[in-house]
């Protein structure tokens, strides 16, 4: 079958059902091109072949006697390493859970196999979830398929090279800090971040952590919108302590053709400049949405100061990802503060501060979230989505030398802050939005970026998830979807 290994899933779902190849086949074809390719992408960091072998046989004698598990049926598929999966160690890229090795699934894990997919492995991640790059002292450094020598994103970002590259049919991973947005946009695939909290985190925590993450949310990846879609189908749901009294019926998609939606535009911000190459590609998705009749507004956004907006992300935002931290860091921390000046916003200042906070600051951020969040519902009244970047620049070359406070990259020929990049993931995540991230093409040009996926970040109403997926749908059939690099044939 011609380019099975980058159809989507759905399409790979439909041709087992349809008895054009087995669940067998598609597994095999997906174990040999990890041998093939993988030792060069470092995405794959473990493979449960035999147990995935007899899955796929099941599957197989399954359809044979009538009997489909669900739309994702026979399909082959990993997840992100943070996630627990019996018989493989959850480590979360530290060496000190090298041993964790949980006695089941987590909760968004059993729904995809109940659905009939069979998880064979898992993908890299940075250490402690808390990077762009992926790389860690298990399991090494993950390469950019289209470029080994740049990073694929993080911190989903074995999740995204491993789509790119063919390796898996679909991906489970999760997002904080633009960590599914920012490797889908790296690697040229899709990706959705879905509203906080309508897909269980139950097994996706560090180990011995109970309670949900302000912020934190898992979702799907794969090569086609429809393949988020159909995720979303069978990951959203509450819990199972919160099922027995109720249940999630998310609204359809708003509209159903491109031309009916209404779109705000914004291309950069004082808090992040974002490269040419990628303003380029969304003023392209701009022209071809005016041509449709779309109604479109550039640099619309809610009546709310997107200033602060990121300053009360990264307040939050970062009081999560250091609760469970190495108490030496909290402690050095405590000794720092006391000696910033009141008027250092930088990003350093921002996490030290946001790591000892009291409840009083942190309570005073919930208070400005919730505001926001009011904006965004009262802007979501005369628009459907805003598309705006989902990173600054197409995907950088490895950078693990100093620490990520002390990151630069270059945007339009000028160096910036690594960190600055952060807006960006920020103005979903601290409104609990839904985002979904789809490609649109590769930079132009000569430069450095030349030839390198752009995603588009698409930006929908909270709980409204569809939306923003269904117009990632619509889109690539009208500007292409995914494309997958040279070299992997």
């Amino acid at each position: 079958m011609k380019d099975l290994a980058y159809l989507p899933a759905v399409e790979i779902a439909a041709a087992i059902r349809e008895r054009k190849i087995s669940a067998r086949e598609v597994l095999a074809l997906y174990l040999k091109r990890i041998e093939t390719f993988d030792p060069q992408i470092n995405a794959i960091v473990a493979t449960l072949p035999e147990q995935a072998q007899e899955r796929a046989a099941a599957a197989d004698e399954a359809l044979a006697d009538g009997e489909i598990w669900g739309p994702l049926h026979g399909v082959p598929m990993t997840v992100k390493e943070a996630f627990d999966l019996v018989g493989t160690a959850t480590t979360w890229g530290r060496t000190e859970w090298r041993d964790n090795r949980p006695n089941r699934n987590a909760i968004a894990v059993h729904r995809l196999v109940n659905a009939g997919a069979v998880v064979f492995g898992k993908t890299n991640v940075p250490t402690g979830l808390v990077d762009w790059q992926t790389y860690n002292e298990i399991y090494g450094t993950t390469n950019n398929p289209w470029d080994l020598e740049r990073g694929p994103g993080g911190s989903s970002g074995g999740s995204a090279a491993a789509l790119a590259a063919g390796l898996t049919g679909l991906e489970l991973g999760s997002d904080i800090g633009a960590s599914i947005r920012n490797p889908s946009h790296y690697c040229g695939v899709y990706g959705h971040k879905p509203t906080w909290e309508i897909i269980p985190t139950i097994g996706q925590r560090p180990p011995g952590r109970n309670a949900s993450a302000d912020i934190a949310v898992v979702g799907p990846m794969g090569r086609s919108a429809e393949d988020l879609a159909v995720s979303l189908d069978v990951l959203a749901g509450p819990a199972p302590h919160d099922a027995v009294a109720w249940s999630l019926e998310l609204p359809k998609p708003r509209w159903e053709r491109l031309r009916d939606f209404r779109v705000g535009v914004i291309y950069d911000h004082t808090c992040s400049a974002v490269d040419r190459t990628v303003t380029d590609r969304i003023a392209e998705v701009v022209a071809v949405l005016g041509r449709l009749g779309a109604r479109v507004q550039e640099g619309a956004a809610p009546d709310v100061d997107l200033a602060l907006s990121h300053r009360r992300y990264v307040q939050l935002f970062r009081a999560v990802t250091h609760a469970g931290g190495p108490q030496a860091v909290y402690d050095a921390a405590q000794a720092e503060v006391p000696k910033l000046a009141p008027d250092d916003m930088s990003y350093r200042a921002q996490v030290l501060r946001a790591t000892v906070q009291d409840y009083r600051a942190w309570a005073e951020a919930v208070e400005d979230r919730v505001a926001i969040q009011r904006a965004w519902e009262a802007w979501f009244k005369d628009f459907d989505v805003l598309i705006c970047p989902a990173a600054a620049t197409p995907a950088f070359r490895h950078d693990q030398d100093k620490p990520r406070e002390e990151r630069t990259i270059t945007v339009n020929g000028q160096t910036v802050d690594y960190n600055d990049q952060l807006f960006w993931a920020g103005i979903a995540g601290v409104a609990y939005l839904p985002a979904t991230v789809a490609p649109i093409g590769t930079a132009g040009g000569s430069g450095d970026f030349a030839g390198l996926p752009v995603g588009l970040q698409i930006i929908g109403p909270r709980l409204e998830d569809y939306t923003p997926i269904a117009f990632a749908r619509l889109l690539a059939e009208e500007i292409g979807g995914f494309h997958p690099p040279g070299g992997y044939e």
